[in-house]
């Protein structure tokens, strides 16, 4: 060791050229980083390093401190509290993550070879499961996978954890490979100058709080985006779909969105840079007004470029405002669905300026009525093809969709503070836990399709992704598959989570069933508007912990093994145990995890953690189970948002077992005290309350006392 501070470390070999520096960066987490002493302490950072920096990372500086000791000779632990990171050996130093003195996990670090690829091989226990690294639709453990950062198809996020307590994060926008095809090897390849990896130590709630307070959390939404959505079918006209919403709401079934379908609703001009509304629309303004007379916002798609063949295509690329290649031409992305087929040249979103045009663009687009731009940037880009600001291959297709998801949402958010609004995106890349609203897979209409779109959810919150949304259905697939029974428990599932679009396709909407089903899609979706003030009370938590909306078995609960293998059930924020039915019929078998008990919502009754049951849920039910201690604060049912009083979002209080825990619920001012045996909660004025068996409600004023029943 040559150097060491209250919150740092450092080492130099092969003759002082290169150096490694590890860092208390928070409580649990370690910051090491290796690599040529330039690279390390650069004289003066780069205008391009400082802004993938910011990409990165929200938070730069240390805040932790170390304590530093020497075990054995050539061995060194840097402790902080019952955490320790453990170094031995310099050819290839191994390291060790400890915790409460006893190891967790190790790795071997192996110096860059030719080609300038960085390995970490970490030694993984036989039934040690690996979770996190971006979107599945299979099984959450990645465990027999092999997935790059810069392949679109992977769909991959650089956060692992293990429910052993531990977790890596490589802080690169360059290329990273995860191989855990190896059996008991996790092999990390990271193609970069330097290495720089965050290690966590801690429960999965633990890393994933601290990853994101590293990286960055989303803001929270407004109401609206919250209420339930529609897709426009291809080809239908914005009356036609207003129609729609019409026809279900004099059903009683709720709805707030309309998300258009593409082309692009909004885009440039052929010859000026402003934007225009695409012919698709005839009038907009009547178009909006017609929307804002039902209550209904609207989303819709666009692209970041402008049309090859048109003036301003020209005038751009003779200024340098769209992406080139090697040869100094401009290259044409294919035309896409928002495009409406045609090529178009791309933004440069890394030139400041191009960049302000496109978020000033849709800042005035939102003035006008577009509520939420709908954007998919994730490009493959070509070798070859260089950004103004230097960036290429594996890192301009990391940049360029977090470029484009970040100009978005500075004209949805505007000059408000704190920011609040929603731009919805497919994108995954470092970063993207920063920007709510995360599109749902295409899938099947299929009970697997179903379950694909579960699974895909839970693995993006394992990655530090708070909300991802879901689809009933798809109008690109065969319907076939979509029976009334499967419509009803897809759409249960979407009301029990972060939120969820219905499809406008004639064959997917509730007019499609038979009068039994639509009244069963009534019931559930007034269970959503129910559930509103929950569900964005998690937002919100989200906000302030990192931690997903919907939260998977290993997530919630990593000491509980046995919980690990119900892949299907998960938590929606800290109170609800949900266990969808995932196959046709009216039984299930569902698992209570340890360390709690549980209350089933349907039938009152209480059950012991740790526990197997088989339960019986008709179509008009969902097995959910509420956690004890805690309180679900239900709010009125209503045909969209703008019938819920602000003042009084809260209407039912629903308490499982004696309140110990305040409520996760939108605008928290319910407060829980305990003494001497009972419970007084302040901010229940004028609600219902619905207690468990056994215990007794007083009220004393603007105070309620819950104790147990004599």
């Amino acid at each position: 060791m040559v150097a060491s501070t209250p919150s740092c470390a450092e080492w130099t070999f092969h003759s002082d050229e290169w150096r490694l520096r590890v860092e208390a960066h928070a409580p649990g987490v370690y910051r090491l980083r290796c690599g040529p002493a330039g690279w390390l302490a650069p004289a003066k950072p780069s205008v391009r390093a400082q802004r993938h920096a910011a990409l990165l990372l929200a938070r730069e500086e240390a805040v932790g401190e170390l304590e530093i000791s020497s075990p054995e000779p050539g061995c060194w632990r840097l402790a902080q509290g019952e955490t320790a990171l453990q170094i031995s050996g310099s050819a290839s130093p191994l390291l060790q993550l400890l915790r409460g003195g006893e190891p967790v996990a190790t790795a071997r670090f192996a110096l860059p070879e030719e080609g300038g690829v960085w390995r970490l091989d970490w030694l993984l226990d036989e039934d040690e499961g690996l979770y996190g690294l971006g979107e599945t639709q299979g099984d959450a453990d990645r465990r027999g996978e092999c997935l790059a950062t810069d392949v679109a198809a992977d769909r991959t996020l650089p956060l692992a954890w293990s429910p052993r307590g531990w977790g890596v994060y490589v802080n690169t926008l360059d290329r990273v490979v995860h191989d855990l095809r190896g059996g008991a090897h996790y092999d990390i390849r990271a193609t970069a100058i330097g290495l720089d990896v965050f290690l966590f130590v801690g429960d999965p709630s633990e890393i994933l709080n601290q990853y994101t307070a590293l990286t960055g959390r989303a803001g929270q939404p407004n109401l609206w985006p919250m209420g339930v959505w529609l897709d426009q079918a291809p080809g239908q006209s914005l009356a036609a779909s207003l129609e729609q919403i019409r026809s279900m709401r004099s059903q009683g079934m709720a709805m707030d969105v309309l998300a258009l379908s593409d082309p692009a609703i909004v885009g440039f001009q052929a010859d000026k840079p402003a934007f225009e509304w695409t012919g698709r629309v005839a009038d907009w303004r009547e178009s909006l007004t017609r929307a804002q007379a039902v209550n209904v916002h609207l989303a819709g798609s666009c692209f970041p470029g402008v049309l090859q063949g048109t003036p301003l295509f020209e005038e751009w690329a003779d200024r340098g405002w769209l992406l080139c290649g090697a040869d100094g031409n401009v290259w044409l992305c294919p035309g896409n669905a928002a495009s409406g087929g045609r090529p178009f040249g791309l933004l440069d979103l890394t030139h400041k300026d191009a960049r302000r045009l496109w978020t000033e663009r849709h800042l005035q687009a939102v003035e006008e009525g577009l509520d939420a731009p709908i954007c998919q940037a994730r490009l493959d880009f070509p070798p070859g093809i260089e950004a103004r600001g230097g960036e290429s291959g594996a890192v301009l297709r990391n940049v360029y969709p977090h470029l484009a998801r970040q100009a978005l949402f500075d004209a949805v958010a505007g000059p408000r503070t704190p920011q609040e609004g929603v731009m919805v995106s497919r994108d995954l890349f470092p970063g993207v836990q920063r920007y709510a609203w995360q599109q749902g897979p295409s899938v099947d209409n299929t009970w697997a399709g179903y379950a694909e779109s579960l699974r895909a959810a839970l693995s993006v919150g394992n990655s530090g992704v708070a909300v991802q949304t879901h689809r009933l259905g798809d109008p690109a697939r065969a319907v076939d598959g979509m029976t009334p029974e499967l419509y009803v428990r897809w759409l249960s599932m979407c009301v029990f989570s972060g939120n969820f679009s219905l499809q406008g396709l004639p064959a997917l909407m509730p007019d499609a069933f038979d009068a039994r089903t639509r009244s069963l899609v009534v019931h559930w979706l007034q269970w959503r508007y129910r559930l509103l003030p929950y569900v964005a009370g998690i937002v919100d938590d989200a906000v302030r912990t990192g931690l997903p909306v919907q939260r998977s078995m290993a997530q919630a609960f990593p000491a509980d093994q046995q919980a690990h293998l119900w892949d299907t059930q998960y938590l929606l924020g800290p109170a609800l145990l949900v266990a969808p039915v995932m196959q046709p019929g009216e039984t299930l078998e569902v698992y209570l995890p340890k360390g709690d008990a549980w209350w089933d919502l349907n039938t009152g009754w209480r059950y012991e953690g740790g526990t197997h049951w088989t339960v019986h849920a008709g179509l008009q039910t969902l097995p959910v189970f509420g956690r004890e201690g805690h309180i679900l604060c239900l709010g009125p049912v209503a045909q969209h948002t703008g019938e819920i009083n602000s003042a009084r979002i809260l209407e039912e209080v629903w308490m499982f077992g004696m309140p110990e825990h305040n409520p996760v619920v939108m605008r928290n001012k319910i407060r829980v005290m305990q003494m001497q045996g009972s419970s007084y909660i302040k901010g229940l004025e004028g609600l219902r309350i619905l207690s468990s068996q056994g215990l007794e409600v007083k009220r004393r004023g603007a105070e309620v006392r819950i104790s147990r029943a004599r």
